[in-house]
């Protein structure tokens, strides 16, 4: 496969180039799914989507996690937990993709879980008017058959992955591992980049 080089901010346009080719919907639900960098690319297409007129709303799936009591059920370093049981899919289903679907109210619930304090964050829904791009960036997410428009892959090397993952994360490997045997989220992804140095990403042409 070959790799087009490029800088994160020039494919945050060239991706919000592409979310305004698509073909009429009521919203456009974007996924930006990796192990790390996700949150940086999706933040830079805020502004640009903004300029274009489209409204924006980021959501991070961080803030979809399952109570620890729930998540750590089978131990705090289990990957097959993380991969299989730390997202609640239903509840970013519910509070922020259905909502944005043909027919729904616009009205998303940006967070759910303070996963820091292990409670609810009990914020208020807002609305992403018609027309709206929400961005939601995580790990884990393809393969799901959540609804998106858009999907991004930041596809990391082994060997890139273990040296980007944080310390307190590598036990976390073989969860990433099963993922790429499972789902192959780089052909999977509408969008595939290369990320192993985040300064210099390349996207596949």
């Amino acid at each position: 496969m070959r790799y087009r080089p490029i800088s994160f901010e020039r494919l945050a346009a060239e991706l919000v180039d592409r979310v305004l080719t698509l073909p009429g919907t009521p919203w456009v639900r974007v996924a930006v799914d990796g192990a790390t960098g996700t949150r940086l690319l999706a933040d830079e297409m805020v502004d640009p989507l903004r300029v274009n007129g489209r409204p924006a709303l980021r959501v991070s799936t961080a803030d979809f996690l399952r109570p620890a009591s729930l998540r750590f059920e089978k131990g705090k370093r289990d990957p097959d937990a993380r991969y299989e049981d730390w997202l609640d899919e239903g509840a970013l289903r519910r509070e922020v993709l259905d909502p944005l679907s043909a027919g729904g109210t616009g009205m998303v619930l940006p967070a759910l879980w303070d996963a820091g304090r292990d409670r609810a964050t009990r914020l208020e829904r807002v609305e992403l008017p018609a027309g709206g791009v929400l961005i939601a960036d995580g790990e884990l997410l393809l393969g799901r058959g959540l609804p998106f428009e858009l999907t991004v892959h930041l596809s990391l090397s082994p060997g890139a992955l273990r040296r980007r993952l944080p310390e307190d994360d590598q036990w976390a490997l073989p969860a990433f591992e099963r993922y790429e045997n499972e789902v192959d989220p780089g052909a999977v992804a509408d969008v595939l980049v290369r990320a192993d140095d985040p300064r210099h990403p390349a996207v596949a042409a």
